[in-house]
């Protein structure tokens, strides 16, 4: 369905997929084809819609893509993927992309990126890069600062005030299956805090603090498709709590905090 009007009265949330037909190479504008699928598919940006956009399309725009076949491995390389069961240069890549390992798997490496993300693999895919195995893809360099150049375009050549959340699928702790969660954001806070406040029975909340920009990339997922070229989201109709400073550093737990490292 689309949407004419914006209301903030109503207490409902829509998710709008937006398709991306082709295949995205270093240097394509991603705010440009963003504002042209909007266009074919007559569908607009209003003010306080939030974009969601998967990383991988953000980050083949950036040039983020390494050939395997110009990467050699080195001794440490050779030695974790012989040991795991994984190739050496996407090992070697992953070591580049990282400050620690935190645990060995078979084909598996959970790390801490240098971002401060600790996931596996440090982030990087081989899946949709294209019809060559050897490429692979990184995340972005700086993906608080690529939603923000997006954001920026996009309000400039729309005249709408939005907000933009970067989003990859990460695995969970003690649950099975991946989910859709933020890396970049540009003009939303992060997280929403409770604390202070009442629940309906009028106790105190001490703790409760909710992560709303991996709870909007997670929504946005539903609508998105690998295989489908829908790497672009509209959220329309939650009310955020708009910044025009912040960082996705601000869901990343710290070490004293985490009980799991």
């Amino acid at each position: 369905m689309k949407s004419t009007s914006q209301n903030n009265d109503i207490k409902k949330i829509e998710i709008i997929p937006v398709s991306i037909p082709s295949d995205i190479k270093s240097g394509d504008r991603l705010d440009i084809l963003i504002l042209k699928s909007l266009k074919d598919t007559q569908e607009k940006l209003f003010d306080n819609d939030i974009l969601v956009i998967a990383h991988k399309v953000v980050s083949k725009s950036e040039g983020r893509i390494k050939n395997l076949e110009n990467i050699k491995p080195s001794s440490k390389s050779l030695s974790i993927g012989k040991q795991i069961g994984k190739d050496a240069r996407v090992v070697k890549l992953i070591l580049s992309e990282s400050r620690k390992i935190v645990r060995l798997s078979r084909g598996l490496l959970i790390v801490e990126t240098k971002h401060g993300f600790v996931c596996a693999n440090a982030g990087i895919d081989q899946s949709n890069v294209g019809d060559d195995f050897d490429y692979i893809v990184l995340l972005p360099i700086d993906a608080d600062r690529s939603a923000r150049k997006i954001r920026n375009s996009l309000r400039k050549k729309t005249g709408k005030d939005i907000a933009v959340v970067i989003s990859d699928t990460f695995g969970r702790p003690f649950r099975e299956g991946q989910t859709n969660v933020a890396v970049g954001i540009a003009g939303i806070e992060p997280i929403k805090s409770y604390i202070g406040t009442s629940d309906m029975y009028g106790k105190k909340l001490r703790v409760t603090e909710i992560a709303v920009a991996d709870e909007i990339a997670s929504a946005a997922e539903l609508v998105m498709g690998k295989a489908e070229r829908i790497p672009v989201a509209i959220i329309r109709f939650y009310k955020y709590n708009k910044v025009e400073k912040t960082s996705i550093s601000k869901l990343i737990r710290s070490k004293e905090k985490d009980i799991f490292r």
